[in-house]
């Protein structure tokens, strides 16, 4: 053990040794700094309360340098002695505090409090299951391991930030974490009003609708043959289209909601509420061909025993790039047909969109402007809609097939443009398939 006036210069020349070694302040009676072997330099504070019988304790200030440096830790050894003065066992306090941290929630423990308590027992299961989505794929990997108390405004700002290509998904997340830290601060894990949600802004949103030309249907009608995987997967992306049904309505349908003779689907935990799903001849004829399992409630059967589909991502994107490929041929002119065909011939695989848009440039061609590339699952509905629109029928019809609560909801295919609702389902779904008929 060393003594001498602690100052820079003596600091930086210190050179461990193969034990901690310490020295001891001259003007600061218990100030200190301690050499590990691996050259680390700690300042600390040592002291006794009760005396000389009193047992010896250390308080760590930090490490030299910033924000360390010599005299901001003396000073700091000057508020933890003048505490002890007062005779505050620092220590004891210290560790309290950093065992109460260490216990404290952390933005997993409420998030799992929050979909036990409040999503799961007093929203629909759709919802719920879509708020644990958020919180397993976007939530949880940035702020599990937060604590509740901590997490501040520019924690929640950064992450909504980081999703801002995608605005819709950005500003879900917001309001879900909104939600989450009122209910901490209900539940005590926060003080009241420090939600750090409060003052993050919503980004704009652009609302996007994509409808689908007769070309383009036909494109995919030939696509959904020539798709090799699933029929389940098939028979949901046609469910959709000839339904104008939400993607949630059709993997979650069950065969005991479904009426082949009556020609309707009675779904219990739609979007909107309760609803009757209306069925044109055509997705009757879909309903009909797929394959029942036995001990699996679900009309969309997944891979996981007794479970529906539970995502469409990834074969609609094949099923689009199909119908993309076909545009492309078919629009293209023989320079283009050349370069398809050859792709299409020398590929061990059916190629992808990417992979022909990628050799298309090698020939010098872009075919940017046709194709499904950036139509999603959520377009089929508006397709539905749309035709349904452009053949003249009142938009309250539509709005019933759709299950749209709000008049305003279907209004906006009004620049588009009373039969009982089943024959209006009937006549849109014949159109598309029409349109979809692969000669």
């Amino acid at each position: 053990m060393a003594v001498g006036k602690i100052i820079k210069r003596e600091v930086d020349a210190i050179q461990p040794g193969e034990a901690d070694a310490y020295l001891w302040d001259t003007d600061l009676a218990g100030f200190g700094v301690k050499i590990t072997p691996a050259g680390r330099k700690i300042f600390l504070v040592q002291y006794r309360l009760g005396g000389r019988a009193g047992k010896v304790r250390r308080v760590t200030i930090g490490q030299h340098g910033s924000p360390w440096t010599v005299d901001a830790a003396r000073k700091e050894a000057q508020i933890i002695l003048g505490d002890v003065a007062k005779g505050i066992d620092v220590a004891s306090v210290r560790k309290a505090t950093e065992r109460k941290v260490a216990e404290a929630p952390t933005v997993a423990d409420l998030a799992e409090r929050f979909l036990t308590e409040h999503a799961e027992a007093k929203r629909k299961a759709s919802t719920a299951s879509e708020y644990r989505r958020l919180f397993d794929t976007v939530i949880l990997p940035a702020l599990g391991r937060s604590k509740v108390a901590e997490v501040s405004r520019q924690d929640v700002a950064r992450l909504h930030h980081d999703r801002r290509s995608t605005p819709y998904l950005a500003n879900r997340i917001l309001a879900v974490l909104s939600k989450l830290f009122n209910l901490a601060e209900a539940w005590g894990y926060r003080p009241d009003g420090s939600n750090p949600c409060r003052h993050v802004e919503k980004f704009p949103e652009r609302k996007r609708e994509r409808f689908l030309s007769a070309d383009e249907l036909s494109a995919l009608g030939e696509a959904l043959a020539a798709y090799e995987g699933s029929p389940y997967v098939v028979g949901a992306v046609k469910l959709l289209i000839f339904t104008g049904a939400r993607l949630s309505e059709v993997l979650g349908m069950r065969w005991e909601w479904v009426d082949l003779a009556r020609g309707d689907v009675r779904l219990s935990d739609s979007k909107t509420g309760a609803k009757t799903l209306h069925l044109p001849p055509q997705a009757i004829a879909v309903l009909e061909g797929l394959p029942r399992v036995e001990g699996n409630p679900h009309v969309i059967v997944g891979a996981v025993a007794g479970n529906s589909l539970v995502n469409l991502e990834k074969p609609w994107r094949a099923i689009r790039d199909i119908a993309t490929i076909r545009l492309w041929w078919t629009a293209g002119d023989e320079a283009v047909r050349a370069v398809l065909d050859r792709l299409v011939s020398d590929a061990s695989h059916r190629p992808t969109a990417e992979e022909c848009r990628a050799a298309a440039a090698k020939a010098g061609i872009n075919l940017s402007g046709v194709g499904l590339e950036g139509v999603r699952l959520h377009d089929l509905r508006h397709a539905f809609a749309s035709v349904g629109a452009s053949s003249g029928m009142g938009l309250p019809i539509i709005g019933k097939l759709l299950g749209h609560s709000q008049a305003q909801t279907t209004a906006r295919y009004a620049h588009l443009a009373a039969d009982p609702v089943k024959a209006a389902a009937a006549l849109i779904a014949a159109q598309i398939e029409d349109a979809m008929k692969v000669e």
